[in-house]
């Protein structure tokens, strides 16, 4: 008999080592479906399956604080969701409010209060209780966790709870990850907008006005019964429709991010060369690179910048010349040079500094390459724009 007491512990020692290795496994499967799922809903879509297999449920519900403050159910299975629509607050408050206000997790043994607030059954057996799990990102509950286990289940639930809470970290960080990425995806998409909303306003929505207003002239040409005159008009607007059709073409060209398979320096020769053949502007290429490696995203916004630079020259410089020089290994700094003789930077020129979102793009394009963009100009000096990156932080970026 004396022995027994060593039995005990041993027995609970392998139980417990048990536990711990199906803990690790079930982490495992966890951490798995937030690398393989693809977007949000497919990733709680998984956790859903895991969590019901694992607690044995026979239901589950994930609520997601959003950024007004309203908890909202983000996915729901094997529960009817007209209980939980917005109109039944009583009803989604006593599933989730005791966890999210004292923050830890709440086990409820049968679910006789939530249904007493529904008005009926959630589930067709009464043996059903509730485990309502917090989950956490940095320190503040972001949402909770609806599992719908047996009675005996709920009952016994203390001995997986720091599973269950090391799983709710883990889906609170794949959410909080995926809004994140969903907020800067849909800040990028308005910055492209309103760059858009701008070239075309100023560029192509002016040369149609100007186009509208030849043609009223035109009309009223016709009408005096001038042949000379209104075969003159007729050629100015066919000219002006041409002039529209570049412009439209050469905004498309602006917008598209380039397409290419050779180094940053092949790609920038071919830009250089097609804005010398369109506008005639003598352009010289300087070229003191070492051929630094750049990650293919960096290389498109480097590109990206010296565009925006060669577009503005285009159209607001009036210059004669035009000088591109690439430099690199100065001081473990790459330098981009892109300088015009042109009239410079002024209010005529820009219209109000609103107006000026070339120039913020631009150096909103340096910022994401950890860099510093410098515009210097005076008014019939012409203008440098400097791109000033950091070639150590270059080469260490993936590709």
């Amino acid at each position: 008999m004396a022995s027994q007491p060593t039995v005990d512990i041993a027995a609970a020692r392998s139980s417990e080592k048990d536990l711990e290795e199906k803990s690790l496994q079930i982490l495992y499967e966890v951490v798995s479906s937030i690398n393989t799922a693809h977007g949000l809903d497919d990733l709680l879509t998984r956790f859903m399956y895991t969590l019901k297999r694992v607690t044995k449920s026979q239901g589950a519900a994930i609520w997601v604080m959003q950024d007004n403050g309203n908890m909202e159910l983000s996915a729901s299975s094997g529960i009817d969701e007209t209980l939980l629509i917005p109109d039944r607050a009583g009803v989604r408050r006593c599933l989730y409010e005791r966890a999210l206000t004292e923050g830890k997790i709440w086990v409820e043994t049968d679910l006789v209060k939530c249904e007493k607030i529904a008005g009926r059954r959630f589930f067709d057996s009464s043996e059903i209780g509730m485990v309502a799990v917090p989950m956490r990102y940095r320190g503040l509950v972001t949402g909770v966790i609806n599992l719908f286990p047996d009675t005996s289940l709920a009952e016994s639930i203390d001995n997986i709870k720091p599973l269950l809470t090391s799983i709710a970290h883990h889906l609170s960080v794949a959410i909080e990850k995926s809004h994140n990425e969903e907020r800067s995806q849909q800040h990028i998409i308005k910055d492209e907008r309103t760059r858009i909303a701008h070239e075309l306003h100023d560029s192509l929505a002016q040369s149609l006005a100007s186009l509208r207003f030849q043609v009223r002239v035109l009309d009223e040409t016709l009408h005096q019964g001038d042949e000379s005159t209104t075969w003159q008009q007729l050629e100015q607007i066919e000219n002006s429709l041409d002039e529209a059709n570049t412009e439209l073409r050469e905004l498309i060209a602006n917008f598209r991010a380039p397409a290419y398979n050779q180094n940053l320096v092949d790609a920038i020769e071919k830009i250089v060369s097609q804005f010398r053949n369109d506008t005639g502007i003598k352009t010289y290429l300087q070229k003191e690179w070492s051929g630094t490696s750049l990650c293919r995203e960096d290389e498109t916004q480097i590109l990206r910048i010296i565009q925006e630079a060669l577009w503005n020259i285009r159209k607001h410089s009036q210059a004669k010349t035009v000088r591109l020089m690439l430099k690199d290994g100065i001081e473990e700094k790459c330098h981009i040079l892109i300088e015009d003789d042109g009239i410079g930077i002024n209010e005529k020129v820009y219209g109000t500094p609103g107006e000026h979102i070339g120039l913020t793009i631009m150096r909103e394009r340096a910022s994401r390459l950890g860099g510093k963009l410098r515009v210097e100009s005076e008014p019939g000096e012409g203008t440098r724009i400097v791109l000033e990156l950091n070639q150590t932080e270059t080469k260490n970026k993936p590709t």
